[in-house]
């Protein structure tokens, strides 16, 4: 069975992002980018809402082919670019997904239903990266396999919070904490369980 692992950047204090849903404010380096570049190469799909879906598909598709950016980010784009996506989204229609032509919308009625029967299915893990709201639901119905929070060292006293609704959703470690070296990042893996 695959495996839902949300893959997310998170402030020491535990926000999402910062003030006026500010992601830049995130304590992004290395570590970062390198752990999605290693999350990408073991998923065979990407699953995301529909506002962090356009975000992604205005900034990664040309990556692959800026002569400025790093190895590390030209990866990610080409792993973002081949990898099969999904879209939880009730407004997205098929012709806004160009370039990205591996996209399939599923409205938010069915997310539930539809991302069980994927996970069901052959193949590597479903991904989520960003869609705080998708992923928050997807948690407190018990389709979620995986939290893997990357810390960072700032501060930010407000903004929107990891979690939106706490449950009595259980977590254990999987693993011990992971750092990078040149990375002030700490990487915490947790399973969800019943």
């Amino acid at each position: 069975m695959r495996k839902v692992i949300v893959s997310n950047i998170i402030s020491l204090d535990g926000y999402f992002t910062g003030s006026d849903n500010n992601v830049m404010v995130m304590p992004f380096d290395y570590g970062f980018d390198d752990y999605n570049a290693e999350r990408l190469r073991s998923a065979t799909t990407l699953l995301l809402g529909r506002s962090s879906f356009e975000g992604f598909k205005s900034y990664w598709p040309g990556v692959v082919d800026d002569p400025n950016a790093d190895s590390t980010n030209r990866e990610i784009s080409r792993l973002n670019n081949a990898i099969d996506k999904v879209v939880i989204s009730d407004t997205l229609t098929a012709d806004q997904t160009a370039p990205w032509t591996n996209t399939r919308i599923i409205p938010r009625a069915d997310a539930h239903k539809e991302i069980a029967a994927l996970k069901r299915e052959e193949g590597g893990d479903i991904l989520v990266f960003a869609s705080h709201k998708l992923w928050n639901d997807l948690l407190v119905h018990d389709v979620v396999d995986e939290l893997h929070l990357m810390v960072g060292p700032s501060l930010l006293g407000n903004g929107v919070p990891v979690f939106e609704n706490p449950t009595s959703v259980r977590l254990n470690m999987i693993a011990p904490p992971r750092t990078w070296e040149n990375s002030s990042l700490v990487l915490l893996r947790y399973q969800v369980t019943d």
